[in-house]
C-alpha cells in the first residue's frame, strides 16, 4: 500500500533562535520515528545546486543515455514487453544508470574524464559545502541522543577520517514501470545520506508504519536526509535506518545525487557506551540499590549501575 504523508521538514535557520528547542525535538522525532526527513535553509548555495543538477542532466544525455539502451535492464524489459501483468517481475535488475565518485579520504573525480571540468569543479564545491552540513547533522544527532557531540564523527573516523562518496543515478523514463523497480527495496549500509534529488520527477518511496510513503520531488533545493545502518548501530537502535526503493516512472527521467557520510573502512562501529543499559550486573547488587531508590528515577538508577561496572 502507498500513501501520501507530510514528511518532517527541519528548518536549520531556527537552530540559532528561540525556536531551537522545538526544532531539535522535531529532528529527534524524525530520526527516531521516520528515519528520513528534509532540510531547508541549510546554507548550501542554491545556484550551485541548480548548476550541479543542470550539468549532471546534460552529462547523462551526452554520455550515459545511449549506453543504457543496451544495458541488461533495458534488454530484460524488451524481453518482457508483451507480458500481461501489473506486477514487478524483473527481480534481479534495477532501472537505473549510475556511477560513484569518492571525495574523502581521497577524491577520484578526475578519473571521470567524461565529466566536464566545469561539472567537476561544481561537484567539488558542492561537496565542500555539503560536508559542513553532514558534520553539523551528526553533532545535532549526538546532542539529541545525549552523547558527546563529536561521537559519530569520531566513531566514523577510523585511521583516515569519515568516508564520503556520491552515487549519481538517473532513473530513465520507463515504458513498462510495472515490470521493474528503479531500485529495489533496501536500507543504506552507511551513516548519513544527503540527497540532492530531481525537482520535477518523483519515484522515491520509504516504508513507514507498514506503508510505502511517496517522497515528492525536492522543491526549493531542500536536501533529503535518511539515516543508514551505522547510525542505527551507534544509536543503539534509537535511530532506525529506513527501508526504501525507487519506482520506475513512465513520465520523465529522475535525477538522484546521493552523498554518503560513512565510516572509514577500518572504523570499528558499536553502540555508544552512554546509550547502553547496564550489563553483567549481579542481581543482588541491583536489588540493594533498588531498595534505596525504588521511588526515584529509573534512569539515574541505571546510570549508577553503569559506574559500578
Amino acid at each position: 500500500m502507498e500513501m501520501e504523508m507530510e514528511i518532517p521538514v527541519i528548518d536549520f535557520s531556527k537552530l540559532g533562535n528561540e525556536k531551537r528547542a522545538e526544532t531539535m525535538a522535531l529532528l529527534h522525532e524524525a530520526c527516531q520515528k521516520w528515519g528520513f526527513f528534509m532540510i531547508e535553509n541549510h546554507d548550501i548555495d542554491n545556484s550551485l545546486m541548480d548548476e550541479v543538477k543542470l550539468l549532471m542532466k546534460g552529462h547523462y544525455e551526452q554520455n550515459m543515455q545511449r549506453n543504457f539502451q543496451s544495458s541488461d535492464a533495458a534488454k530484460s524489459l524488451d524481453m518482457n514487453t508483451n507480458t500481461n501483468t501489473n506486477e514487478c517481475i524483473i527481480k534481479d535488475k534495477d532501472w537505473e544508470t549510475t556511477f560513484f565518485i569518492w571525495h574523502r579520504p581521497n577524491s577520484n573525480i578526475n578519473d571521470f574524464t567524461a565529466l566536464s571540468p566545469h561539472l567537476r569543479d561544481a561537484i567539488d564545491e558542492y561537496i565542500k559545502q555539503l560536508m559542513k552540513l553532514a558534520e553539523k547533522l551528526s553533532e545535532l544527532m549526538c546532542e539529541n541522543l545525549g552523547i558527546n557531540k563529536e561521537h559519530i564523527k569520531e566513531a566514523f573516523a577510523g585511521s583516515t577520517g569519515p568516508s564520503v562518496g556520491t552515487k549519481v543515478a538517473m532513473y530513465p523514463q520507463c515504458p513498462r514501470p510495472e515490470l521493474i523497480r528503479g531500485l529495489r527495496e533496501h536500507t543504506d549500509a552507511g551513516g548519513i545520506i544527503l540527497l540532492l534529488q530531481d525537482d520535477q520527477v518523483p519515484g522515491l518511496e520509504f516504508f513507514k508504519d507498514g506503508k510505502w510513503v511517496k517522497i515528492p520531488p525536492s522543491k526549493n533545493n531542500r536536501i533529503f536526509i535518511n539515516t543508514g545502518d551505522q547510525v542505527e548501530i551507534v544509536s543503539n537502535g534509537v535511530y532506525k535506518s529506513a527501508l526504501h526503493r525507487v519506482m520506475a516512472m513512465k513520465d520523465g527521467s529522475r535525477l538522484s545525487i546521493a552523498t554518503f557520510y560513512n565510516p572509514a573502512a577500518d572504523a570499528l562501529i558499536s553502540p555508544a557506551s552512554d546509550l547502553l543499559l547496564p550489563n553483567r550486573i549481579r542481581f543482588q547488587d541491583y536489588l540493594n540499590l533498588y531498595t534505596k531508590t525504588k521511588f526515584g528515577d529509573k534512569a539515574q538508577r541505571f546510570q549508577s549501575l553503569k559506574t559500578m561496572n
